[in-house]
């Protein structure tokens, strides 16, 4: 972990580090965001744009930039689980979903602070744990 004025980051396995905001008393906090992806076209429209979004989703859950994503049950929305950064670096990437790009979907983004995580999230635990 590399501290940095009331600040951390932890390498994961990516060249993406993940920010870590010290709170009160030493305990980290993590900024991390859950992206709601809403569809704004029709499902035939959404269909032919698919494999480019789906092809964006792979190479950014490999940058380490997103943690998960998936469908929402009964529902055609997406959700999105993206690691701590600046809100704007958030907003700017998801951007370039090519869904957005070509105006077939809009994203609701909720910025929220993990204070605790499940054991096998180990590098976001570590960091909790010091």
């Amino acid at each position: 972990m590399v501290r940095n004025s009331g600040h951390c980051c932890i390498n994961n396995t990516s060249s993406f580090r993940i920010p870590v905001i010290l709170g009160s008393g030493g305990s980290s906090v993590f900024g991390m965001y859950i992206a709601l992806l809403k569809l704004t076209a029709t499902v035939e429209e959404v269909d032919l744009v698919l494999p480019d979004h789906a092809e964006w989703l792979a190479a950014e859950h490999e940058r380490g930039r997103f943690l998960a994503s998936g469908r929402v049950h009964r529902d055609a929305a997406r959700v999105i689980l993206i690691a701590g950064m600046p809100r704007g670096r958030v907003d700017a990437l998801l951007a370039t979903d090519p869904l957005v790009v070509k105006r077939l979907a809009r994203y609701e983004v909720i910025q929220f602070d993990a204070t605790r995580t499940a054991p096998g999230m180990l590098a976001l635990n570590e960091a909790v744990a010091s």
